[in-house]
């Protein structure tokens, strides 16, 4: 099981190079290999905004139908956002993504912001940095 950071998801969706290369085999490698990832139901809303910054909402819905299929959408509840409130990430976004893996028993954050993330208590990594880890 993986969560992933909106970042990430961004990188799959968007050419942000050489990033979307390391979040297309994330992806690859979690259909192979049978990985489940996870985003918070936050980033969705997150891609849906930043997407229709370049392109129509039709355009922006359509690659979202795409990614759906390949992750599980974790729900945002009462919880997380105190947690994320009461915390000391200097980034609320992070906070809420943090806190949203920790509430579901995710152990391994994959993100490209690894300096917001510094006091986690499960493991944070970039996409390279998982890559790199073979499988």
């Amino acid at each position: 099981m993986l969560f992933l950071d909106t970042n990430i998801v961004l990188d799959l969706v968007s050419p942000r190079h050489p990033f979307t290369g390391f979040a297309q085999k994330i992806f690859s490698r979690s259909q192979r290999l049978k990985i489940e990832l996870f985003v918070s139901a936050l980033t969705i809303p997150n891609i849906n905004y930043l997407l229709t910054k370049f392109s129509d909402k039709e355009q922006a819905k359509q690659i979202l139908l795409k990614i759906k299929p390949l992750i599980h959408i974790l729900p945002l509840n009462d919880k997380i956002i105190q947690l994320a409130l009461a915390s000391d990430f200097s980034d609320f976004e992070d906070a809420i993504q943090y806190y949203t893996a920790l509430e579901h028993n995710i152990t391994t954050l994959i993100t490209r912001d690894l300096k917001d993330f510094k006091k986690a208590s499960i493991k944070v990594m970039t996409a390279e940095q998982y890559l790199g880890m073979g499988m």
